[in-house]
């Protein structure tokens, strides 16, 4: 199992003037609607915990109003919590002081945001060097470093442009690089690809899977989107008015809901776009797998299922990136999934 990177222990978070005295309400059962009637203050996040793995994409999703943009704003504190702790590699951010917080900001985190917060007076190549700049590099380290990452998310060419004169898919990949360049372990991004039209959101989608695949930061990607939630998230933790409501692997919050609020946001997925073969595989566990159809761990069932019909497999064999057999699913199995 992956270590922990990032530990959110129990997060409080209470917009108002007199947010300590509000948190006692709230402990006292006080929910976000009562709050706000009788005590005028607003709750954000109530009791968040969770273990961000390293080297995964956590998704935070949920409805507007949830908490979600307040929760991944904790991690890099630009909001101060009301009570809890964040730990990155077991170190408190709330504990640290004005140069180490602005340095765990400028080389440990970046961020990537809906509206691309691109500088419009910068050419693509200044806005992508900027932290490199900020952190004070050599000339020819941030000119490699920034042109490595404008080819790498498809730019090359347009490096002496400026943001007015792209369209909102490629500025976001601009913002996207901007945060690469800075190469931080950890990567933040809310609500990146909400502004964009769906295929171009499609693509930036794959785009960040692929760049994942290589580089295997710990993002915390924020959402309202479930399908883009279930697509490219190793964990989903779903908020409901600054409360989690549950948080799991993809194929658990799909097939086994826990609320009916989750329910309610579940039914209509198609599962065979957002579920893969490692999701819903049985391990190998030394079994005999030489024999049967293989396919690769990441394939969506919608991609291999065509090819299950017409070639009527006993046994589908699950494979990793090196082509080592790691698990199997039936025909039978895939049907049950896929008629949940």
């Amino acid at each position: 199992m992956s270590d922990t990177k990032i530990k959110i222990d129990s997060l409080y978070k209470i917009f108002g003037n007199k947010p300590k005295e509000a948190l006692e309400h709230v402990k006292q059962g006080v929910g976000k609607d009562e709050l706000l009637e009788k005590y005028n203050h607003v709750l954000g996040l109530s009791d968040i915990n969770i273990d961000i793995e390293d080297k995964s994409i956590q998704v935070i999703m949920g409805l507007s109003g949830s908490g979600k943009s307040t929760l991944i704003r904790h991690i890099n504190r630009l909001i101060e919590p009301t009570a809890g702790n964040v730990l990155v590699d077991g170190s408190d951010v709330l504990q640290y002081d004005e140069s180490t917080l602005r340095d765990f900001r400028r080389t440990r985190t970046a961020m990537v945001f809906q509206r691309f917060a691109l500088m419009p007076h910068m050419t693509i190549l200044k806005n992508v060097s900027l932290g490199l700049e900020l952190q004070g590099k050599k000339e020819d380290e941030i000119l490699n470093s920034a042109m490595k990452w404008i080819e790498k998310v498809g730019l090359n060419g347009y490096e002496d442009r400026y943001p007015q004169h792209l369209s909102g898919g490629m500025q976001q990949r601009v913002g996207l690089a901007r945060a690469l360049t800075n190469d931080t372990d950890i990567l933040l991004m809310d609500e990146a690809f909400s502004a964009l039209d769906p295929l171009i959101r499609k693509d930036m989608q794959d785009i960040l899977l692929n760049l994942q695949a290589e580089l295997h930061k710990t993002v915390v990607f924020i959402t309202h989107d479930l399908d883009e939630a279930l697509k490219i998230g190793d964990r989903i933790a779903i908020l409901k008015d600054g409360i989690m409501d549950q948080e799991g692997l993809p194929v658990d919050i799909l097939l086994s809901p826990k609320t009916e609020y989750v329910s309610n946001f579940v039914e209509d997925v198609n599962r065979s776009r957002v579920l893969k073969a490692k999701h819903i595989m049985e391990k190998a566990n030394g079994s005999d797998l030489s024999k049967g159809m293989p396919v690769d761990e990441n394939d969506f069932i919608e991609s291999f299922i065509d090819r299950v019909v017409a070639e009527k497999p006993e046994l589908i064999v699950v494979q990793d990136s090196d082509k080592k057999n790691i698990g199997s699913l039936t025909s039978k199995r895939l049907s049950e999934v896929l008629k949940k």
